[in-house]
């Protein structure tokens, strides 16, 4: 009864056009469709998308190179012109609820991470970023996800040393430089952590700097290994 009165004072839209839809938190099938979520076939350790089949276990050229600090990483769907305001709306514009609908599409497409996790930490921010925003968008998902799959949460896992430039609009090199040493876990969660498979959780994984230095920061105070799970990532 109550969902009926509230669908006719408010009726479902489309997450991203505002078009009417049959449910709450849902997407129109036109922007449904637009959407890239990343399935198989990708990079067996970052994610990465391939556009073809490369054959089980196969890795992109970047992982190659260099095996990234974390030992395995998956995102959602791509960040381009049509996820981007799904992810901004969440970020930037107080639209808190977001979370709830994204923690089941974490949930979908980190299961193997999960079931690999014992603990979900947060990217987080600084504190300085966290009074103007008033909430970390990282830490929503983290909670959102949870409640999806029964993994507790340690949303002070992780700080922030020092105040970082916003990493929109830098290149990689200055993305490295700029979130080098900028993470520490605290003396007091260590226990916490020591010994653990550590899930962590960010909105956009663009090249993988700032979720590299958490890694190592969590390492560092004795996480046995580490997951990395993301709404969207940059993928060419």
């Amino acid at each position: 009864m109550f969902a009926r009165f509230l669908n006719l004072f408010f009726p479902p839209q489309c997450l991203v056009c505002q078009a009417l839809v049959a449910r709450h938190g849902t997407l129109c099938l036109p922007c449904w469709n637009q959407l890239r979520f990343i399935t198989d076939p990708f990079c067996a350790t970052c994610g990465h998308p391939f556009d073809f089949a490369m054959g089980e276990g196969a890795m992109c050229g970047e992982c190659l190179r260099e095996h990234p600090l974390y030992a395995r990483g998956r995102s959602v769907m791509r960040y381009d012109e049509h996820s981007r305001s799904l992810v901004t709306r969440l970020k930037y514009s107080d639209q808190s609820y977001l979370a709830s609908v994204y923690g089941g599409w974490l949930a979908s497409a980190g299961k193997e991470l999960v079931a690999a996790s014992d603990v979900i930490i947060p990217v987080p921010l600084h504190y300085w970023r966290f009074l103007g925003r008033r909430y970390n968008q990282s830490a929503l998902l983290a909670y959102a996800l949870s409640k999806h799959c029964g993994l507790p949460v340690l949303p002070d896992g992780l700080k922030r040393t020092r105040h970082t430039q916003p990493q929109p609009g830098l290149t990689q090199k200055q993305r490295q430089d700029n979130v080098r040493g900028a993470f520490a876990v605290a003396p007091k969660q260590k226990p916490a952590i020591k010994g653990k498979s550590v899930l962590l959780i960010d909105d956009v994984m663009t090249t993988s700097a700032t979720v590299s230095e958490c890694t190592k920061a969590l390492l560092k105070s004795g996480a046995m290994q580490v997951y990395v799970l993301t709404l969207a990532r940059k993928a060419g």
